[in-house]
Parts: C-alpha cells; structure tokens; sequence
C-alpha cells in the first residue's frame, strides 16, 4: 500500500483559480470558499467531499480504501 497524500490542489470550477490545500483524515469537508470569487464549493453529486470533487488527489479515506470518508 503505498503513503497516503495529505495536501490536493483544489481548483474552482468557477474562475479557475488552484490553491494546494491541507486535508483533514478524519473528516469529511463539505464544504470550500474560493480564496478569488468567494463561490462556496460543495461536492458533485455522488462524492463525499470538496477534495473528491474539485482536487487533484482524493481525500485520505477514499486513498486507502475505506470508502469515501470511511462509509464502506
């Protein structure tokens, strides 16, 4: 099993705009202000969090196989 990524780069699918962000891994994040255009990010239909949706790297529970944000 290979080390589980704690940082993604979330984009905003709004403006574009990427900022390198720290995930939690124990918790779920529903929810994400963009730093430019202030949209308030929440996840696509069918995703547990903003970092399934919008980041480079999946949050820490869907990386080990547990289910997304340890719902398996």
């Amino acid at each position: 099993m290979s080390a589980v990524i704690l940082e993604s780069v979330l984009t905003c699918p709004h403006c574009g705009f990427a900022k390198q962000e720290a995930m939690p891994t124990d918790t779920c994040q529903f929810f994400y202000e963009c730093v430019r255009c202030k949209t308030l990010l929440r996840p696509n239909r069918g995703d547990c969090c903003v970092f399934c949706s919008f980041g480079t790297v999946k949050c820490p529970p869907f990386q080990e196989q547990r289910g997304c944000c340890g719902t398996a």
